[in-house]
């Protein structure tokens, strides 16, 4: 990472991301910003003649999402994807998550083609992905479509730098030109120096980096990524996850990524959207997720999650009343502050308080600073 804290990075996503349309950030008149994908009843169907038993389920009268696919079911059919509407605004991180079968994936693979869908449309840049010609679809895939995946997909037969260069390739660009452009995001990936090492030569975090630069490399405006980080140990993916948002710092891209680590996804995510059997069962921020699900299901998610980490400051003060006066040598908050830190500000205007024994003697104090920072995760 380059020095920011996480909430550093999460309070200048909340002002990009967050944009009324037809209206700036700042609340100025401007032009809105088209979401970099819009999907809109998305459908997967698997079974035989999905396509003609669904359209004759949504042509009843009345039929909601849930009446359709226990239609479907019924007829011996699996509705894995149901009726999925949502945008990914650019430059977002657009977290999908859910538990084993609850149709992350199958959607991400619908959004990006490799499943072909039942019903519905997904528009990138105003186009309509699943209308798109087989010729089409190979330039999409070559120029603006990114895609990382749990496993690595590497050429053992290549070394780091042509794996990284092989999209480029299928591009027509010369050699020179490819091998150029690796070499700058591998040195982006942080495996600058290893461009001659083969696969068989990596670790598995260098392995998945490698994917990462390979996806990277034709710079596509898009980015789907299918649970990255999953097969990794718990250190190299925490210090993946670090790298990964430092890259969309400066990168900026548009990004769906899949997960099933609720932890992950209050890590990475502008919004995230959550899955069960086949529905999205609620779109939110992080905090929106932590502080108020809209059932159990997503409740138990977050159970564990500790609230003072995600939520912030401006999710619970108050702005009716008489507000206080600020005071310069006092405690100030600032809206996109955890409550973690907000509490640690806080206490550290407190005087040291003294630690007695059994007898009453004192034997030490203890400052409420150090106590909140003894309590506090480190997850910068």
């Amino acid at each position: 990472m380059d020095g920011r804290k996480r909430g550093d990075l999460e309070a200048c996503r909340g002002c990009c991301h967050k944009v009324t349309p037809g209206k700036t950030s700042a609340g100025a008149d401007h032009a809105p910003v088209a979401p970099a994908i819009v999907c809109k009843g998305l459908w997967k169907v698997f079974g035989d003649k999905g396509s003609q038993h669904l359209s004759s389920a949504l042509g009843q009268e009345e039929a909601d999402t849930e009446a359709v696919a226990a239609s479907l079911i019924d007829r011996g059919l699996i509705p894995a994807v149901r009726n999925a509407t949502f945008d990914v605004h650019a430059s977002e991180i657009f977290v999908i998550m859910g538990l084993s079968g609850s149709g992350k994936s199958t959607l991400v693979r619908c959004l990006s083609r490799l499943l072909e869908s039942t019903s519905g449309s997904v528009h990138l840049g105003g186009e309509d992905l699943l209308q798109a010609s087989p010729k089409r679809l190979i330039e999409l895939r070559r120029t603006k479509l990114g895609m990382v995946f749990q496993h690595f997909g590497l050429f053992p037969h290549m070394n780091v730098a042509d794996n990284v260069a092989f999209p480029l390739k299928m591009q027509g660009q010369g050699k020179n030109e490819r091998l150029q452009r690796a070499h700058e995001v591998v040195k982006l990936v942080g495996l600058e120096g290893r461009e001659d090492a083969y696969p068989r030569e990596l670790s598995g975090g260098q392995r998945q980096r490698v994917g990462i630069a390979r996806s990277l490399a034709a710079d596509p405006e898009v980015w789907f990524l299918d649970e990255p980080f999953s097969a990794l140990d718990p250190l190299i993916r925490r210090q993946l996850q670090d790298e990964f948002l430092d890259i969309q710092a400066r990168l900026k891209k548009s990004i769906v990524f899949i997960t099933h680590d609720i932890a992950e996804a209050l890590k990475l995510a502008d919004r995230i959207a959550i899955m069960r059997d086949g529905n999205i069962i609620q779109i939110g921020t992080p905090t929106e997720i932590v502080l108020n699900p809209v059932d159990d299901y997503v409740r138990e998610f977050s159970r564990d999650v500790a609230k003072g980490r995600h939520a912030t400051v401006a999710s619970i003060m108050k702005t009716n009343g008489k507000l206080p006066t600020l005071n310069k040598s006092g405690p100030a908050l600032n809206l996109g502050m955890t409550l973690d830190d907000a509490l640690a500000s806080c206490v550290s205007t407190y005087k040291p308080v003294p630690v007695v024994d059994g007898e009453g003697k004192v034997r030490g104090a203890v400052d409420p600073a150090d106590l909140t920072a003894a309590l506090q995760v480190d997850h910068s």
